[in-house]
């Protein structure tokens, strides 16, 4: 009933209806020079539609100008390509899938191809794996870089630490539903992130006080899930997050205090490595913000279906 009053209220305004948009959608942009993945929200509202937007980077934000018509869709963003560059958007739908084109104010063009996004609404497992290390201490065995020339990580006295700003670091191995114990030292002014399946990061980042709100400072979800208690600040000292991932549904654990409880994480936060949600996908540890961070007893257990 309620979609239906939505739909008459569309067309009393003669505005087409929003279903061929509504929900939440996987995106891939292909430029010239690289191709990676975005997410969209598409909201039905009067008097023009809403839509929420996670970019090549940063966090997720509205977009402004949204306008419906028919089967086409455009709106109007700010990007982060090492400055902020206004970008246009548009898309045309046939049946589930999306074909649009992003345009910057700086010359490059974007091809866009976009899938509604899968539930992923699975059970939790009934027993888990027992605990495998994926950083043994000595080396970066089972590991990668994003950028070899730039990477900075290195073991050291069984840490794994970033020597300075560089490479961004994966596993090699891909994992689908698992929970997840990795130790953390932050300096003050650190800033990292730790991706789960590489598309959902937790932020690990000890800005001044007052910099990030909620939704961005040290154990959200970035931009989507803050963290509903509180734990004292320990720049320069060793904590640990126990994370259970089982589909998009997420439990952080901070130090013992659990500070994101069976929450839905909504879609794929900026920095992801790609949109296909529905895969499996690796550990993902930023290296390219600030040095300094170090990481330690990184194990993972797998969920056994």
């Amino acid at each position: 009933m309620k979609h239906l009053w939505m739909v008459l209220l569309f067309a009393a305004a003669g505005i087409a209806s929003p279903r061929p948009f509504s929900g939440r959608w996987d995106l891939t942009v292909k430029t010239p020079t690289e191709t990676y993945p975005s997410w969209i929200q598409f909201t039905p509202a009067l008097p023009a539609p809403k839509v929420r937007l996670v970019g090549r980077v940063a966090s997720v934000h509205p977009a402004t100008n949204v306008k419906l018509e028919g089967s086409k869709l455009t709106f109007s963003t700010m990007e982060w390509f090492g400055k902020e560059i206004p970008v246009k958007w548009e898309f045309t739908i046939n049946g589930d899938q999306l074909t649009g084109r992003q345009m910057r104010s700086d010359g490059v063009m974007g091809e866009i191809t976009g899938v509604p996004q899968p539930l992923l609404n699975r059970a939790p497992p009934q027993s888990w794996g027992p605990p495998e290390p994926l950083f043994d201490g000595k080396d970066l065995t089972g590991w990668e870089a994003d950028n070899p020339a730039e990477n900075h990580y290195v073991a050291q006295n069984g840490e794994l630490v970033n020597q300075k700003a560089g490479a961004n670091i994966r596993t090699k191995r891909k994992f689908q539903d698992f929970k997840l114990h990795i130790e953390y030292n932050c300096p003050d002014g650190g800033n990292s992130g730790v991706y789960l399946r590489g598309r959902y990061e937790i932020q690990v980042a000890y800005e001044k006080p007052g910099v990030n709100d909620k939704y961005h400072d040290m154990g959200s979800i970035y931009g989507f899930l803050a963290a509903a208690a509180k734990v004292p600040r320990k720049p320069g000292q060793w904590e640990s997050f126990d994370v259970i991932l089982v589909g998009r549904t997420v439990t952080v654990v901070r130090d013992g205090i659990t500070i994101i409880k069976n929450a839905l994480i909504p879609g794929i936060t900026g920095g992801a490595l790609d949109s296909h949600e529905a895969e499996p996908g690796p550990l993902y540890i930023q290296g390219d913000h600030t040095g300094g961070m170090k990481y330690r007893n990184i194990t993972i257990s797998e969920a056994k279906r």
